[in-house]
């Protein structure tokens, strides 16, 4: 331990606050909260950590502290650090994305949406719903069922959803609030579970439409009857209680900590939601430094039942909500619900990273039999794409150990006149691999070109002329265009068995590298169509286009926009010569 550090242990007061702590460059690297400051930070460097504790203590050259008032104030202090330096030995909850919300309005016209942010408290939220999909299912679904408005600002004519019947059309007719008071009572009654009065009235409905002969009415009708049934399915589990309340618990093991979520609505199994993070400290800090954060962005409820209540006491205070840590009876079987489901999803995902380390392991084995290296470092490979010679670009692709590295893949804008597949790989190779001479980085061990003989050639020249020792190698295509053999830099064919799973992967990065090459064109080409099409138009600039962008989010929907719409963005003369100009083309 450094000099400088014993010192400020030594210093360190008998009071509760936060510490920060610091490696080489300064950079704080964990956030912590203490009853007593002293007692806490001591540990850090004196008694037995795990290995992912001893690995954080290896980086602390330096660290700051902070004196709080209490313990609930250093709590706050911490989640607060927490957020603005981010630092890399605190678990940070999914990036600052949040499970999204279903809001049934408190406007004048309601609307029934999808949302993330629950602040506005005047609106009622139902969920959360840690699968997104779920709830833009739901929110299709009640949206079909009950004719709420769509449009985010109310339009002067109707639109399409009023003539399906989805829409009272606000903009055209006057609704009172008595039969706004009714629908949401009735989209509150449904999301709590009692879909009989809805389901009886469909049946109705599909009866009629049988009746009359409108059997796409009543074929529309009965899966929509279908639909809900199988919403109200997934709400199978129920609790003897009306309450709304949340239930926490975690499981730790092998230096991770699993903590699982079960929220209860109108005693109603509402939602799931599970996490794994690396631990660094206690795994009861742990598990409240995750309340703290997710009660941040979601709803919180009457009332939270913890496997541990420890310092999750401290939560009453700063949430306003009762916490408890039930020893039997039915909350207690949800606790140890919420627990195993922390279990089985660590596990799971042991199970899981150690399938995958095999099955990894297996193919770099394969690749090092395949080209005469070992140990195979990175294996780089490229693929162009172009139309007529137009918007050039190139995309590279990285395998490092038998896995895609995304963060390592490369974009190329084709800087010369080169407009052939050949001149066009000539010269990204030789522009990556001088830059990489250049910033004295490290070389992959294989090139691997996407093509026979010519393609070999024209990376061989650039390694031949750079000296570098990469062996190049290519994956060559039949007359049906399948991938069929390698080839090394000679030319010689390497003997691959078409049903191995190396073959599988050779050909799953020949997809990877034309994928990446495609869609980068495409984004490539989409700009410069928006730059070609809009620059042609007199009185559109660069500010005027990024507000027409901005607002009708593409160029379809500018050329589709009235005159009315358009002068709302640009003024009356510009929205002229923008309609002119498409009226024309």
């Amino acid at each position: 331990m450094h000099e400088h550090l014993k010192s400020k242990l030594e210093t360190l007061p008998t009071l509760p606050g936060c510490y920060l702590m610091k490696n080489s460059e300064q950079e704080i690297i964990y956030v912590g909260k203490a009853k007593v400051l002293k007692n806490r930070v001591n540990q850090y460097f004196h008694g037995t950590h795990n290995y992912k504790t001893t690995k954080m203590v290896s980086n602390i050259h330096d660290f700051e502290y902070i004196v709080t008032g209490s313990e609930k104030e250093a709590l706050i202090l911490e989640n607060n650090l927490i957020k603005k330096y981010r630092p890399r030995f605190n678990i940070l909850m999914m990036d600052d994305k949040t499970y999204p919300y279903l809001r049934l309005t408190s406007e004048e016209h309601p609307r029934f949406q999808v949302v993330r942010n629950v602040k506005d408290k005047k609106a009622k939220h139902f969920g959360p719903f840690s699968d997104s999909s779920a709830a833009y299912d739901i929110m299709k679904l009640m949206n079909r069922i009950y004719p709420l408005r769509k449009c985010q600002h109310i339009p002067k004519k109707e639109c399409l959803y009023y003539h399906m019947h989805q829409c009272l059309a606000p903009c055209i007719h006057e609704v009172n609030k008595e039969e706004y008071d009714q629908i949401r009572k009735s989209i509150i009654s449904f999301m709590k579970g009692d879909t009989k009065e809805v389901m009886d009235t469909l049946a109705k409905e599909m009866e009629t439409a049988s009746e009359n002969l409108d059997f796409e009415r009543a074929i529309e009708v009965r899966d929509l009857m279908n639909s809900i049934t199988h919403m109200a399915e997934k709400q199978q589990m129920e609790i003897r209680t009306s309450k709304d309340f949340d239930v926490f618990s975690y499981y730790v093991d092998k230096g991770y900590i699993a903590i699982a979520g079960l929220m209860i609505r109108s005693g109603k199994l509402m939602e799931r939601a599970v996490q794994v993070f690396d631990i660094y400290d206690e795994p009861s800090d742990v598990f409240v430094s995750y309340l703290m954060q997710y009660y941040e962005s979601h709803l919180i409820p009457k009332e939270l039942y913890v496997s541990s209540l420890d310092e999750a006491t401290q939560l009453e205070e700063i949430f306003d909500v009762k916490v408890y840590e039930p020893q039997r009876g039915e909350k207690a079987k949800l606790v140890e619900l919420a627990h195993r489901n922390a279990e089985v999803l660590l596990k799971q995902r042991f199970d899981t990273a150690f399938k995958e380390n095999a099955k990894q392991s297996s193919i770099q084995g394969e690749l090092e039999q395949l080209f005469g290296i070992s140990p195979l470092g990175r294996i780089e490979m490229f693929d162009n794409s172009h139309i007529s010679g137009t918007d050039r670009v190139s995309g590279m692709i990285v395998v490092e150990n038998g896995e895609f590295v995304r963060s390592q893949y490369r974009k190329f804008k084709i800087k010369s006149d080169a407009k052939d597949d050949l001149s066009m790989m000539r010269e990204v190779v030789y522009r990556r691999y001088l830059r990489l001479l250049k910033e004295n980085k490290e070389l992959p061990s294989v090139l691997l070109m996407d093509g026979g003989m010519l393609q070999i050639e024209v990376a061989k020249e650039i390694i031949d002329v750079l000296e570098l020792p990469i062996k190049v190698f290519g994956l060559a295509k039949d007359d049906k265009h399948n991938t069929s053999k390698l080839l090394n830099s000679e030319g010689e064919e390497i003997k691959i068995d078409r049903k191995s799973e190396v073959f599988f992967f050779l050909t799953r990065m020949q997809d990877e590298v034309h994928r990446f090459a495609i869609t980068f064109h495409q984004n490539a080409r989409s700009k410069s169509m928006v730059q070609s099409e809009l620059d042609s138009i007199p009185g559109v600039g660069e500010v005027r286009k990024k507000a027409l962008l901005k607002h009708f989010k593409s160029v379809k929907r500018i050329r589709e926009a009235s005159l009315e719409e358009l002068e709302s963005v640009v003024g009356k003369s510009t929205a002229l010569s923008i309609r002119e100009y498409f009226d024309k083309v």
